[in-house]
């Protein structure tokens, strides 16, 4: 069975060895196998932060008490505090189980019960899984950003998505294909 619940300070050196394991199983995460730039004592502080946070939190997927997911809701600050950023990690043997879902769906309410307006994410934009996932909660595609990764010589663009929680969000002609938004100088 797995559960779902807000991380803890004392999980910090289980989540590092998950998000060190994951870095190395994907190429969909900003840092790779053994890379993630934390020590012990600043990813507790972080997680410790995060749980007194009235905007930001932290999740995770356990089974038999060994994370195999995580999810954060991290809100912006100043005057983009009605604004979150959202990251998402599942481990390959856990794909396609609904936990990715599971963790979306404790993140984004959470976010619409403490204040946050707007979800943002960055996903790679030929990750189809999670864009459907992502589509599923309602998330739209605002845009693309060109080149966002460069892996082995190659760029890779990735998609750049918003779920609107204020409930006006972009507006789409067609669900099936969504429409950036225009950019405009203020």
């Amino acid at each position: 069975m797995t559960i779902i619940e807000r991380a803890r300070p004392e999980d910090a050196a289980a989540l590092l060895t998950h998000l060190n394991r994951v870095g190395g199983e994907t190429d969909n995460l900003t840092f790779g196998k053994n890379e993630f730039p934390a020590s012990l004592e600043a990813e507790a502080a972080w997680l410790r932060e995060r749980a007194r946070s009235e905007t930001s939190a932290h999740f995770v997927a356990r089974e038999d008490g060994r994370i195999v997911g995580e999810a954060g809701l991290d809100a912006l600050p100043r005057r983009m505090a009605h604004r979150a950023e959202l990251g998402i990690s599942v481990l390959r043997s856990h794909w396609g189980r609904g936990i990715g879902g599971r963790l979306l769906a404790a993140a984004v309410d959470f976010g619409r019960t403490h204040g946050i307006e707007m979800i943002e994410l960055q996903v790679r934009s030929d990750n189809e899984r999670a864009i459907g996932l992502y589509r599923k909660f309602g998330f739209e595609r605002i845009g693309v950003y060109p080149g966002f990764f460069k892996l082995a010589g190659r760029y890779v663009d990735f998609d750049l998505m918003l779920l609107d929680l204020r409930g006006g969000g972009p507006a789409q002609k067609d669900p099936a294909e969504p429409q950036p938004l225009p950019l405009r100088a203020e």
